[in-house]
């Protein structure tokens, strides 16, 4: 049978607790009566030693009898217990001890048979015992009174200690009624704090199943700061990201068909007009050019395309060399002599220092260059002039595009990186300047861009 998270979390709670309890209850039930007993035999280990020192030189004197009772019952009101002493007739011998001095009244006391004084007789050495008589149990001390190399009498200090008994079983009583009723509220507190665990566990689950079918709109509710709190957030923030990648994906795909259909459909209606024999060859040389540039669009669409798609993938390899930027703006810009004269624009290169170099891969330098210049020439009317700077700046390179035109719209700058989009109705697909930013954080750099009435200026700034 498969228990549910809820019941085995409650089993856990209530296995630990009685772990806990079972450990706590063998070492204080068993040895507390034990424990207690000991001490109250140290006690009168202790008794006994003090109260020998004022019993033993009168018994031991000529002093009469009544004295040394006086002595006796002295030393079982200081402290508490009965005090006996006995003499031992015969060295040796335990069999017959008689009682000379008794701070009870013996005809109403409990009799004894003073097993520790017998022990000690045997011993010659303070001995502690205990014994039961009439139901109760006895602790006895017995301190040994040599004469003359043998045991000659004995002074025993008694308690009952029945009273520790029943303490003793009380105590394991109240511990096994605590102990039942401490397991019976971990049990249902840990069931009540596994079901809320599990409440929130399955909503966790159906929220995962509703992102696993495609709803990103729908947020779990943060009720505590706990880690299952700290997870819910963590998961509104990753149903958000995968909302807006969803979001990113179908606006992607939409655009990018768009952008396709576009110069396909061109392409269909040229070459219908191209199967026209009637055609004169001045119409059919415009319709080729027409051809010509649609599949240019085609073959740049699809070299972004596949650009982007390997950016955001990140599969995309760098191949880092120390390269003279100088030399390779200059190499760039040389590219755009044919577009900069039909343009009617002027290209200006600017360097700070006479060798600028970094550690940097050419090729995609390069690629973001002729994006920023190409795109100066796209987005501005002819004869606009176009500066490029390269210079050392701080530590860094920074590689400018600056252009005369006449500006970006403030509302169009934050989303002047972002994929297809395009700030005005020129031809493009606006995927040029979203590659450029991912190349240049590809190698660690940034691409930003600046934009008043009057001049246009994209900054590369990479390490050096």
């Amino acid at each position: 049978m498969r228990l549910s998270l809820r019941n085995r979390l409650a089993a856990v709670f209530f296995a630990i607790n009685l772990v806990a309890f079972g450990a706590l209850y063998m070492y204080l039930a068993p040895g507390l009566q034990d424990r207690l007993i000991g001490d109250r035999l140290h006690e009168l280990a202790a008794q006994a030693e003090r109260g020998a020192g004022l019993i033993v030189p009168a018994a031991g004197s000529s002093a009469p009898i009544s004295m040394v009772r006086r002595e006796v019952d002295a030393a079982s009101l200081e402290s508490g217990a009965r005090v006996t002493l006995l003499l031992v007739p015969h060295a040796g011998q335990t069999a017959h001890l008689s009682i000379l001095a008794d701070s009870s009244n013996l005809a109403a006391s409990t009799p004894l048979a003073f097993s520790a004084a017998r022990k000690a007789i045997r011993s010659t050495i303070p001995t502690t015992a205990t014994e039961s008589a009439r139901g109760q149990t006895v602790a006895e001390a017995a301190w040994p009174v040599t004469y003359q190399g043998r045991v000659a009498a004995v002074i025993v200090f008694s308690a009952p200690v029945t009273d520790i008994i029943a303490t003793g079983r009380r105590v394991r009583h109240e511990t096994l009624v605590a102990g039942a009723i401490g397991l019976l509220l971990a049990l249902l507190g840990g069931y009540v704090l596994a079901r809320a665990l599990e409440r929130r566990v399955k909503r966790l689950e159906l929220a995962v199943g509703q992102v696993a079918a495609g709803d990103f709109e729908s947020p779990i509710e943060v009720d505590s700061s706990d880690e299952l709190g700290q997870l819910a957030r963590a998961f509104n923030q990753m149903q958000h990201q995968l909302g807006q990648l969803e979001s990113a994906r179908k606006k992607f795909i939409a655009t990018a068909s768009h952008e396709l259909r576009t110069p396909i459909f061109s392409l269909g209606g040229f070459v219908e007009l191209l199967e026209d024999d009637d055609l004169d060859p001045e119409t059919r040389r415009r319709f080729l050019e027409q051809v010509k540039l649609q599949v240019e669009r085609l073959r740049k669409l699809s070299v972004n395309l596949l650009d982007l798609s390997q950016l955001e993938s990140g599969t995309l390899e760098l191949r880092p060399e120390q390269v003279d930027l100088g030399e390779l703006t200059r190499s760039v810009s040389g590219e755009f002599e044919p577009t900069l004269t039909g343009h009617d624009s002027h290209l200006e290169l600017r360097f700070t220092q006479r060798t600028i170099e970094a550690l940097c891969d050419p090729v995609r330098v390069a690629q973001i260059l002729r994006i920023l210049i190409d795109n100066a020439l796209t987005h501005t009317p002819p004869g606009t002039r176009i500066a490029v700077t390269a210079a050392r700046v701080d530590g860094h390179i920074r590689l400018e595009v600056r252009d005369d035109g006449g500006g970006i719209e403030p509302d169009a700058l934050p989303r002047i990186f972002e994929p297809f989009y395009t700030a005005d109705d020129a031809q493009g697909s606006g995927l040029g300047l979203a590659i450029a930013s991912e190349l240049a954080e590809c190698m660690s750099g940034r691409l930003s861009v600046s934009s008043k009435s009057g001049h246009t200026t994209f900054t590369l700034e990479l390490p050096t």
